[in-house]
């Protein structure tokens, strides 16, 4: 008898274990970094894929050449979208989540620049609508949200900062919170993966070249972008998000033209972006605009509620924190580990 309870004990420790171990891999691997690659959002007919970039090489050195000077320079890994965010994926926002909360996401009608075609890249996005899909991002997936709105507010309302007090305080970021693990780009991320290449050196364009882009409608063919159209919108619009022209030196597409792309700061890299309602940061040029728009020696500034026709983004994707939920997994298993070595004792 005292056999059969030790062994049925062993069982039962055996599988608990099993059990535990498991899910405790589960959990780190959701720690580990997981930058390149793609994510899918939503379910069912709201189901769309995000592909990410793997952003190496921590701790370049700035560009001193460009706009803002010094810029460019990423302690960390991360990873950025290989294109800008498209039309469906902000419908698809619309329907599994803004909609039923006042919170839908006006897009710009593009009829009489080139369409409205689902893989166009979403246009007529201010800041604050972008930081809000990104929140929906996070909270989707379990993680905190990035940026801090007050509750019931429009969804143009402009961000609160975040205070000291709160989990996930950046006090060299006040805007972004450490938790979460899709953000908009900041200044230097944005930078870097435009202009910075793998091996170590900086170009004018985000083509991988100091050469001038060759101006297209649409295509892959290196060396080229989306832009230079002026006064010719009915028939050159933005090109769908994945023929936006050549690709970066680290493999992304569409950073020089076809639409202009926010970056999440009010500074250039030295402040705290504490201005819950300061103007924005974007660059890249457009579809409609010249060369001078682009290059890494241009940069502008908007108010965060602006809606502009040929104004999208790009998400960026953080080392993955473990979401609140697996701490609890992680509680739950220990608790089963202290309950079976109960058990043994008191048999």
């Amino acid at each position: 008898m005292r056999r059969f309870q030790f062994t049925s004990w062993r069982s039962t420790r055996s599988r608990v274990l099993s059990v535990a171990a498991g899910a405790l891999a589960a959990v780190v691997g959701m720690a580990a970094p997981s930058h390149a690659g793609t994510v899918t959002f939503g379910s069912g007919a709201n189901a769309f894929d995000m592909t990410f970039v793997t952003i190496g090489n921590p701790g370049n050195a700035a560009d001193t050449t460009g706009d803002p000077n010094p810029a460019g320079r990423v302690d960390y890994e991360y990873g950025i979208g290989e294109f800008e965010v498209s039309r469906d994926m902000i419908t698809k926002y619309n329907a599994a989540f803004g909609t039923a909360n006042n919170l839908a996401i006006t897009l710009q009608d593009m009829t009489i620049y080139g369409g409205n075609g689902a893989d166009k890249p979403a246009t007529g996005i201010s800041w604050n609508e972008a930081a809000r899909f990104v929140n929906w991002l996070n909270e989707s997936q379990g993680f905190a949200k990035a940026y801090k709105f007050a509750a019931g507010s429009a969804v143009n309302a402009n961000i609160q900062t975040w205070t000291s007090g709160e989990a996930g305080y950046l006090a060299n970021n006040r805007y972004r919170n450490s938790l979460a693990k899709y953000v908009l780009p900041s200044m230097n991320e944005w930078y870097k993966a435009a202009y910075f290449s793998p091996g170590g050196t900086y170009y004018n364009y985000a083509t991988g070249s100091d050469t001038i882009p060759t101006a297209v409608t649409s295509g892959t063919g290196s060396g080229t972008a989306v832009y230079g159209f002026v006064n010719q919108q009915a028939v050159q619009g933005p090109a769908v998000v994945d023929q936006a022209g050549g690709l970066s030196p680290y493999g992304v597409m569409g950073l020089e033209g076809n639409v202009r792309e926010w970056q999440e700061g009010t500074s250039f890299g030295s402040g705290n972006n504490s201005s819950a309602s300061g103007a924005r940061y974007y660059r890249g040029g457009a579809f409609d605009e010249p060369l001078n728009t682009m290059g890494s020696g241009f940069v502008l500034s908007i108010t965060p509620t602006v809606e502009h026709y040929a104004q999208g983004f790009r998400v960026v994707t953080m080392v993955d924190p473990v979401p609140e939920p697996s701490m609890m997994v992680i509680g739950t298993l220990f608790g089963l580990g202290g309950l079976v070595a109960k058990r043994r004792r008191k048999k």
